[in-house]
């Protein structure tokens, strides 16, 4: 699988790298445990088998309109068969369109039954995630606010990258020439 990410400007990707830090600092799931050079605070808006010619085409049009600012508005807990702790974005005009231009580009050059769903358009929640595991409930109870730092305020959406599942290996996707 190929995934389409869009990753955080410099000072937004510290923020939440502080926060994966002080999770683990805390003994609590956090993507700080993940030591792979891959391992970015990112935006996942879609993944598919393959990008195709077509997918890359519509994806060097969302690739030349960044950077995209951004508003964080909290945390967020997901229960999807995994734990998932995350900090939530607005879900502004100019962030679902963007999504769901990469959604329509993934979806109609994939097989429907890669796709993962909760990527469409209206079951998307953006979302940076801070932690996972897959032990349920493992977040809630736990005074989890008080440990992380506060958003990144500003902070923007800059590069927008695939990262392949089979070859654990990153592709910067760009605009075209």
């Amino acid at each position: 699988m190929r995934t389409v990410e869009l990753l955080l400007d410099e000072a937004a990707d510290a923020r939440v790298r502080e926060a994966w830090r002080r999770l683990a600092d805390a003994g609590l799931p956090s993507q700080a445990h993940h030591r792979s050079p891959t391992n970015s605070p990112h935006l996942t808006l879609a993944a598919c088998p393959e990008l195709t010619a077509p997918i890359r085409w519509e994806l060097a049009e969302v690739a030349a309109g960044l950077p995209l600012p951004v508003r964080f508005t909290g945390i967020v807990r997901f229960e999807r068969p995994t734990s998932v702790l995350a900090w939530s974005l607005e879900p502004e005009p100019a962030l679902t369109g963007r999504h769901r231009r990469v959604w329509e580009a993934v979806a109609s050059h994939s097989p429907p039954e890669t796709l993962n769903p909760f990527h469409e358009p209206g079951r998307w929640s953006p979302h940076i995630t801070l932690g996972r595991t897959r032990r349920a409930g493992a977040f809630a109870g736990r005074r989890v606010p008080g440990l992380l730092p506060v958003p990144p305020l500003p902070a923007a959406l800059t590069t927008l990258r695939s990262f392949d599942t089979e070859t654990r290996t990153v592709e910067i996707l760009g605009p075209r020439p």
